[in-house]
């Protein structure tokens, strides 16, 4: 388990939200959710420097948007708009009939997946076992597709699948459109393909109000699984919507041996995530404690591939996922 996550194993990288913070009290009125939102933002949120906004600035542009004529819908339409403003998407605000989001980290960009390609690989003779779809292709290398990392991921369901890919001459884990969910599922995953203790990044704290008050930096660490290691090659394929965890899970496999990042840039994700709530009950989640990797550079942007290729059309019209066979021909 990484050192310095224990404190936070409850805590999703994706759409769940569970730690919080205090807060002075504000009147229910938009305008009171308004200051209470701006705040909170302002004394808590982790990126303002690193993404350059000024967020004084932005409160002079708002606050004259909200008076007591203003209806839910609206309140939460304007918010939302002044949150989209520090493009995160880890940022959100929930109200009981909607939440706002920025989705801008993908939509974007290419979404380099198609779902009807993905299913001429995969076959009808597939296996499912922990969310999981996994196949040995006609080259004899293994497949398997993980979209989320919102759910515990059994030992013995990892032991079972690597088992099966063991006669593979190398394995594609397919990662493009993976959200993100538990950190923890995501190290137990990578935990599969190390066979020592090694360091994967740093985090650090807030540990004032000001907007650069954070603690040094501190490491991350992958440990080696207890059950079936995989020791051959590995290709894992990214996209602009592999974010979060998901985002976290290919920053640790760029350290583990014989693995290889290939498709696009990922979308990001790389502060963990705290949660408040304003005098109307709206539960805002954000951005407060900012990761990077072992060069101390922050991942909130998204990580590189190795092997930089997209889908192309000509690939569509012949049935060919572009970036899973760059996979296959990089392990051949």
């Amino acid at each position: 388990m990484m050192k310095t996550l224990k404190l936070f194993l409850l805590l999703f990288l994706s759409l769940s939200f569970t730690a919080c913070v205090d807060e002075d009290e504000y009147e229910d009125s938009p305008s009171g959710n308004f200051e209470a939102l701006w705040k909170i933002m302002d004394e808590h949120y982790c990126f303002f420097s690193e993404k350059g906004v000024d967020w004084d600035s932005i409160h002079a542009v708002y606050a004259p948007r909200f008076n007591e004529g203003v209806t839910d819908d609206q309140e939460l339409e304007v918010l939302g708009d002044m949150l989209a403003e520090l493009k995160d998407g880890h940022v959100n605000l929930f109200a009981g009939f909607d939440y706002s989001r920025y989705w801008g980290f993908h939509e974007n960009y290419p979404k380099n997946y198609n779902d009807s390609l993905i299913r001429r690989y995969l076959g009808t003779d597939y296996r499912i076992s922990n969310g999981f779809k996994y196949r040995i292709l006609d080259d004899n290398i293994g497949y398997v597709q993980v979209p989320t990392f919102e759910n515990t991921i059994s030992a013995g369901n990892l032991d079972d699948i690597l088992l099966y890919m063991q006669p593979c001459l190398g394995l594609i884990i397919d990662l493009r459109e993976n959200g993100g969910g538990l950190i923890t599922s995501a190290e137990t995953l990578a935990a599969r393909f190390t066979d020592k203790e090694i360091l994967v990044g740093y985090m650090r704290h807030k540990t004032g109000k000001g907007h650069d008050d954070f603690s040094g930096l501190e490491e991350q660490t992958l440990k080696p699984a207890q059950g079936v290691r995989w020791h051959k090659p590995v290709v894992v394929l990214t996209n602009r919507s592999v974010f979060s965890a998901a985002n976290e899970f290919v920053k640790y496999m760029r350290h583990c041996p014989n693995v290889t990042i290939v498709g696009d840039r990922t979308g990001g994700g790389a502060g963990l995530p705290f949660s408040s709530e304003l005098p109307n009950g709206w539960s805002i989640r954000f951005s407060a404690c900012p990761m990077y990797d072992t060069d101390k550079k922050s991942t909130e942007d998204g990580i590189e591939p190795d092997i930089k290729v997209g889908l192309t059309t000509e690939g569509y019209l012949h049935g060919k996922d572009d970036i899973i066979e760059a996979a296959r021909a990089a392990l051949r």
